[in-house]
C-alpha cells in the first residue's frame, strides 16, 4: 500500500518574464510552468489548484475572508507499508519502561493560613466607629 505525503504551496499572483513571452497571460503561464517543472524536479506530483477562504485580521478586533489560490501536490514516501500492519501492535522490545518515581509514603496539607494579618484594610473610608479627634463636633 503506498504512502503520500502532500505539499501545498501558494500559487503564482504575477507573471515573469522570458524570452518571446510578450503578454500578461503568457508570462503567467511560463511562472506557473517554471513552478511545475521545479516541483517535479524534486518528486513533487502536481494533483490540482484549489481556491480556499483564509480568514485574517483587520484592524484591532476584526476579521476578514480572503479567498487564496493553492496549488497541491504529492509524493509517494519512501517507505512501503504492507497492508497487514496498519492497525498491528507493535512487538515489545528490552526496552525499559518508564517507572514512577518513589515518593512519600504519607502526604501531608499545607498549615492554613493565620487569620489575623498586619495588611491595611481594602476601603481608605473611615469606618463610623473611629472618633477624629480634630473634630469637636464627633466626640
Amino acid at each position: 500500500m503506498k504512502r503520500y505525503e502532500y505539499k501545498v504551496i501558494p500559487a503564482p499572483q504575477k507573471g515573469v518574464k522570458a524570452k518571446g513571452v510578450k503578454t500578461a497571460e503568457g508570462r503567467f503561464a511560463v511562472s506557473v510552468e517554471q513552478l511545475l517543472n521545479q516541483m517535479g524536479q524534486d518528486g513533487w506530483e502536481y494533483q490540482r489548484a484549489e481556491l480556499l477562504p483564509s480568514e485574517e485580521r483587520s484592524g484591532l478586533t476584526g476579521s476578514t475572508t480572503n479567498w487564496r489560490n493553492v496549488l497541491v501536490f504529492r509524493r509517494v514516501v519512501e517507505e512501503e507499508i504492507d497492508a497487514s500492519w496498519v492497525g498491528a501492535v507493535p512487538e515489545m522490545d528490552d526496552t525499559p519502561l518508564a517507572q514512577p518515581i518513589p515518593g512519600p509514603e504519607e502526604v501531608q496539607a499545607p498549615k492554613p493560613i493565620a487569620a489575623e494579618t498586619d495588611e491595611p484594610p481594602l476601603s481608605l473610608k473611615r469606618s463610623d466607629d473611629a472618633v477624629d479627634e480634630s473634630c469637636p463636633s464627633k466626640t
